[in-house]
């Protein structure tokens, strides 16, 4: 069993990653080995349009033909039995990185046939971890579920399922003084991060146990 835990963060130590690692812990207690990469130490662009994944009898059928950095992690990814992807929401969606990979790693394997049928070769128990400032109510007030809901069911169709954990109202920064953001409390969101993101944590921990342990990941918010 293998479990591969990709950071859409460009910080490795705060919200997101704390989460990933969490999740990789529970894997490894369940046997599992782990890896955490952080895409933010590696050069790639997104997707070239380049269509060499689609050409039937082409050597890159099914596969992203572009050879750089992010290709050993694709591989990786593809090749593991349970995948986490972490990111932060910057402007309503995932991090550049973050949907550069989405790019190339899913569009390979969606076909344009009826029902964009999926061929991946098996199936992979994907959890998907959102990290964002604004609160658990806001999320539908900025149609942020939506968003989520729609990279939620391009994992799910491609994968087979996809679980998903959203974690807001995080902790930003370790001194908000410092910076321009007055329509935050500072209080109330140090507070969150001590009572409430421990609990974060927690979930992050036994998602990381169902999908690498017997069971089957099912999609649940």
């Amino acid at each position: 069993m293998r479990a591969i835990a990709i950071n859409g963060s460009p910080r490795k130590t705060w919200n997101t990653a704390i989460l990933l690692e969490h999740a990789l812990a529970s894997a490894a207690k369940e046997g599992a080995e782990t890896e955490l990469i952080h895409l933010y130490d590696h050069e790639f662009k997104g997707c070239i349009s380049c269509f060499a994944c689609k050409q039937i009898g082409g050597k890159s059928y099914g596969r992203c033909a572009v050879n750089d950095s992010l290709a050993p992690i694709l591989k990786k990814a593809a090749e593991a039995d349970v995948l986490f992807l972490g990111t932060p929401v910057y402007f309503g969606a995932e991090t550049g990185e973050m949907r550069s990979f989405l790019e190339r790693f899913l569009f390979p394997f969606l076909t344009y046939t009826p029902g964009y049928v999926s061929i991946f070769p098996g199936k992979l128990r994907v959890g998907l971890i959102y990290t964002m400032n604004i609160s658990e109510k806001d999320v539908h007030t900025y149609n942020y579920d939506k968003i989520f809901a729609a990279s939620q069911g391009t994992l799910s169709r491609v994968f087979g399922s996809c679980d998903l954990l959203l974690c807001t109202d995080t902790y930003q920064f370790s001194d908000y003084s410092k910076y321009l953001s007055t329509c935050f409390d500072a209080e109330a969101k140090k507070k969150r991060r001590e009572e409430v993101f421990p609990q974060d944590c927690k979930r992050a921990f036994e998602l990381g146990g169902k999908l690498t342990g017997p069971g089957e990941g099912v999609a649940v918010s």
